[in-house]
């Protein structure tokens, strides 16, 4: 049985291979072009610094950029469940970021992109348990956003390749 699923795997990789796929960070694929390559907005509020921390572990720092992203985080927070006598017990936060990304050397747009992501936390501790609760939802929701804008910049990075030339 596990003779025939290794088998398979090989063959899909062959398969992966003779369709044109290269992997994203390999010697041809576009994701390299991207390293360091992504300058960030300074982070105005703790959210943002979040949002900026997860980009750059993903992607490095821009410190000879090609580009530059402008960043629009929009959060809200809605009450989802409630005991009897009406105080809310959990709550649900949907965020969105819109992205720019514009060349360094032209200033115009090259990409534009919203993603939107969701986590929620428990109100149902103490008073500091749930502002704790609400800062690592937080944390989350911009580990979420920003991995989600990193890999759509993967996906489009041969895209953005081929424009700079």
């Amino acid at each position: 049985m596990w003779l025939s699923d290794r088998r398979t795997f090989l063959l899909s990789l062959a398969a992966l291979g003779g369709c044109g796929f290269t992997p994203v960070y390999g010697p041809d694929g576009g994701g390299t072009a991207l390293q360091g390559a992504v300058r960030l907005p300074e982070p105005a509020n703790p959210n943002a610094y979040r949002f900026n921390q997860r980009f750059e572990e993903r992607l490095g720092r821009g410190v000879s950029p090609t580009y530059d992203m402008a960043v629009t985080l929009e959060i809200d927070q809605t009450g989802m469940g409630s005991t009897s006598a009406g105080a809310t017990t959990r709550y649900r936060v949907d965020g969105t970021a819109k992205v720019v990304l514009s060349s360094v050397a032209t200033g115009l747009p090259v990409l534009r992109e919203t993603v939107t992501g969701f986590t929620g936390y428990s109100t149902t501790g103490n008073t500091a348990a749930t502002l704790a609760a609400e800062r690592d939802a937080l944390e989350r929701l911009m580990v979420i956003l920003a991995d989600m804008v990193v890999d759509r910049l993967l996906l489009n990075a041969q895209d953005l390749a081929q424009a700079r030339q």
